[in-house]
């Protein structure tokens, strides 16, 4: 739980830490991250993002146009982000929402994950993604086909790795020779991971191996269904539905004055998405946070904002 200016809140609240358009900076990334945690927030995100093609071969999801958001184009690394955030908090938790995993090498992403993690002494979130753009799979080097088995052998691979030495591995994509892997993180097993997707084969995903559902900015009603699913495929595969974590990300222009219901929350108020923070809490996720990247284009207006909605949030839970 955390602790605002408000008191407690039943869901915890976390916000999408400065990375891309006018927020790709050393300073806007210490500023908001200490600002965040100054303010009480619970955890700071990062996303993933490698090119902006001129002609994709596929829609970025959500918009009309179908391109990637303006602001976008330029975007810094959220690994090397969030250890900078590392180095200039104390208590926040540090996540990706959602890193790419099939891009990288496994064991070269152990080695990172495991660095932040034990650079925060033990305050890193791991959200794993697939991606939607087949344009940045052909530049990263990755086959596009088959994206779900390479992520399913990364999550295999990495246990591994984060396990006891020595560590052996041997699959069809990567193998690991008998060695010792050191250091091994500071959260065991391992720092939380959590996955995103919401197709049959996610939320199968989800249910075998994840510790959460990293979800997507959806109405309520949407992400009530889905979760049930994944609960019941968490009850297939022997594990506690219970011990699963919903985090959900909203990727808001705040508007100074209320929109459409069905706006929200790609759009709205303070007021309606922190009424919106409320109503996914009710469909059962444990923690909500906004990106705020694309209201505004200087820090302080927007730490601003994160601090109205932060306090709105709790009045409501």
């Amino acid at each position: 739980m955390i602790t605002g200016r408000e008191g407690t809140s039943r869901v915890r609240v976390g916000l999408a830490l400065s990375q891309y358009g006018a927020f790709a900076n050393r300073e806007a990334v210490i500023e908001v991250a200490r600002t965040a945690e100054s303010l009480g927030f619970h955890s700071l995100w990062t996303g993933d993002r490698l090119l902006d093609p001129v002609h994709p071969r596929d829609r970025y999801p959500g918009r009309a146009d179908g391109r990637v958001p303006p602001e976008q184009t330029t975007f810094l690394d959220p690994l090397t982000v969030l250890t900078v955030a590392a180095g200039v908090t104390e208590r926040i938790r540090l996540g990706t929402s959602t890193l790419n995993a099939p891009w990288h090498s496994p064991i070269l992403l152990a080695r990172t994950l495991t660095s932040i993690d034990v650079l925060s002494e033990g305050r890193l979130s791991v959200g794993f993604g697939l991606g939607w753009s087949s344009d940045e799979y052909a530049a990263a080097g990755v086959p596009w086909n088959g994206r779900g088995a390479r992520l399913e052998e990364i999550l295999d691979m990495l246990e591994q790795i984060w396990g006891e030495d020595p560590v052996t591995y041997e699959g069809p994509l990567f193998a690991v020779p008998e060695s010792r892997i050191q250091p091994k993180p500071v959260q065991r097993p391992h720092p939380p991971v959590y996955l995103g997707g919401y197709s049959p084969a996610a939320i199968d995903r989800i249910g075998r191996r994840a510790d959460g559902w990293m979800a997507p900015g959806a109405p309520a009603g949407f992400l009530t269904a889905t979760w049930e699913k994944i609960r019941r495929a968490a009850e297939k595969a022997d594990r506690d539905p219970d011990a699963l974590k919903m985090v959900v990300r909203m990727n808001p222009r705040v508007t100074p004055e209320p929109v459409k219901a069905d706006e929200v929350p790609f759009a709205g108020t303070v007021d309606q998405l922190a009424e919106y923070a409320h109503e996914v809490t009710e469909a059962g996720a444990a923690e909500v946070f906004a990106d705020l990247q694309q209201t505004t284009s200087e820090t302080g207006p927007m730490l601003d904002l994160a601090d109205r909605l932060l306090v709105a949030i709790g009045t409501r839970l």
